[in-house]
């Protein structure tokens, strides 16, 4: 049901949106696009994610789990491709998780990896948000700019209400379907907060993905015809990417486009072209998760072969002396 729900809530707002938008704008919106430019965004977000392998192989590490580079790049591209068919990125991460610990045989290592990865996402989204509001508050109308110090004073406020609560409030006090969770993901925390070098270089990793994201996002909103401040994209698109991790829809769909074309059209960007700027990097995202499919199949053949060599691979005479040995 939960599922059957946010496919309809998608779907719902697509159809919504393709019924209220000029047909006319939307068409002069995807026209603008070349094929270089949307090449060479699906060419960003990948080398994004190859940076995202070592972020998550060194937190996973942290752990003591010793994921190779092989499998880190196999389980993450895996990750990344089950987020195309799941309908939340929370699957992928708990795929890459259970191919992780099984590589590793450190499952709980792998699990709380993971957790520890998509916290540092999560600051490094919260960072970039709030650079964004003062530097976009200029380019804003005064509306506009009060608004958004408002929700973001809220947000923070917020933030910091449920830390204490997570912090302080007994694990065993919590509803029973939120305890395995939270208590993960507060034990991923502790291991990063022991570990501040690992900490300080996840975060940092994060905010360069996430920074490139923005980037990749403000060169299709430039070649489709919207021309604002840089400093506004670093507001509306993480604001837009936290709508669409709300688990209100499948994996983002729709209700991130329609908060897009949403915050920019106040600047005088007609709704149509911040719906198709941001369909478009929906775009990149189902061909980069086809990518990682790709990877994902063609390293596991090779690992595939390589177990199966191994497994065939006649005895040397230094392997019958040091069974001889042993017995």
């Amino acid at each position: 049901m939960k599922l059957a729900l946010r496919v309809g809530i998608s779907m719902g707002v697509l159809a919504l949106l393709l019924i209220l938008l000029p047909w006319s704008e939307v068409r002069d919106a995807v026209n603008r696009l070349s094929l270089p430019v949307w090449l060479g965004v699906l060419a960003g977000f990948l080398i994004g994610h190859r940076l995202g392998v070592e972020k998550w192989r060194l937190v996973v590490n942290a752990g003591r789990a010793g994921l190779k580079h092989v499998d880190a790049i196999r389980c993450y591209a895996a990750g990344l491709f089950a987020n195309l068919c799941l309908p939340s990125i929370v699957g992928g991460d708990v795929l890459r998780a259970a191919l992780a610990g099984r590589a590793t045989r450190r499952m709980e290592a792998a699990v709380l990896g993971g957790l520890g990865d998509r916290l540092s996402d999560i600051l490094a989204l919260g960072l970039l948000l709030s650079v964004g509001a003062v530097l976009a508050r200029s380019a804003l109308p005064d509306w506009a700019a009060t608004t958004v110090t408002i929700v973001l004073s809220l947000g923070l406020g917020g933030t910091a209400v449920l830390a204490v609560l997570l912090s302080r409030r007994p694990l065993a006090s919590w509803p029973r379907r939120f305890r395995r969770p939270i208590g993960r993901s507060l034990v991923a925390l502790r291991r990063l907060l022991r570990s501040p070098r690992i900490a300080v270089a996840a975060l940092s990793i994060s905010l360069v993905i996430q920074c490139s994201f923005v980037l990749l996002n403000a060169w299709i909103g430039r070649s489709i015809g919207i021309d604002l401040p840089l400093a506004v994209w670093f507001l509306a698109w993480p604001l837009a990417k936290i709508a669409g991790l709300l688990p209100v829809s499948l994996g983002g769909l729709g209700v991130r486009d329609a908060t897009l074309g949403a915050i920019l059209a106040p600047l005088g960007i007609p709704m149509a072209t911040g719906v198709v700027a941001s369909l478009i990097w929906q775009s990149v995202l189902i061909a980069g998760g086809l990518v990682a499919g790709g990877v994902w199949w063609l390293l596991g053949q090779r690992a595939g072969a390589g177990g199966e060599r191994r497994a065939t691979r006649q005895p040397t005479p230094a392997d019958v002396r040091r069974g001889e040995a042993r017995s």
